[in-house]
């Protein structure tokens, strides 16, 4: 199929998944979304599920729960780029895909710490942008391996 017999359903059905996630992260990148907003509904949640803790114990899981969020959340932006190459570049191979989806992820995470380095009850780190390219490079290696177990020769567009 040409780029130019390509309508606005192919066009919509492969790049609004990746406009979806960026909208996501633009709402999750607000004040309301800072750990002083989100440690309270999350522990209350969490000890529904496995009972009360303490503060500094709750300190360590809420930590690990946000930075969990980080890995999945950007490792599943990750995955929508991917699709959106992986259908837009029809001739490509997996990796320049990839490639590209982990450019698509780190511009996002990047931008997403510049922006939190402005409001006051949030933080900015380049670990977080790196956590977040690491869940996006995780989550297309499985997809890789999946794909090269169960099609191979999906994998060899382009040769």
């Amino acid at each position: 199929m040409s780029n130019n017999s390509r309508g606005f359903r192919f066009w919509f059905s492969a790049w609004f998944p990746v406009v979806l996630g960026i909208g996501i992260i633009i709402l999750e990148s607000t004040k309301w979304f800072g750990s002083d907003h989100t440690s309270h509904p999350l522990r209350w949640f969490w000890e529904i599920l496995f009972g009360a803790v303490s503060n500094a114990r709750w300190y360590v899981i809420h930590h690990m729960i946000r930075k969990s969020g980080h890995f999945i959340g950007y490792g599943l932006i990750g995955l929508t780029w991917l699709r959106a190459w992986w259908m837009t570049l029809p001739h490509s191979r997996f990796f320049q895909d990839a490639f590209l989806a982990l450019l698509g992820t780190a511009l996002v995470a990047s931008c997403d710490e510049f922006h939190q380095s402005y409001l006051p009850n949030r933080t900015s780190s380049i670990w977080d942008v790196l956590l977040d390219c690491s869940g996006a490079i995780t989550l297309q290696l499985i997809v890789y391996l999946y794909l090269r177990l169960m099609w191979p020769k999906k994998l060899m567009r382009a040769e």
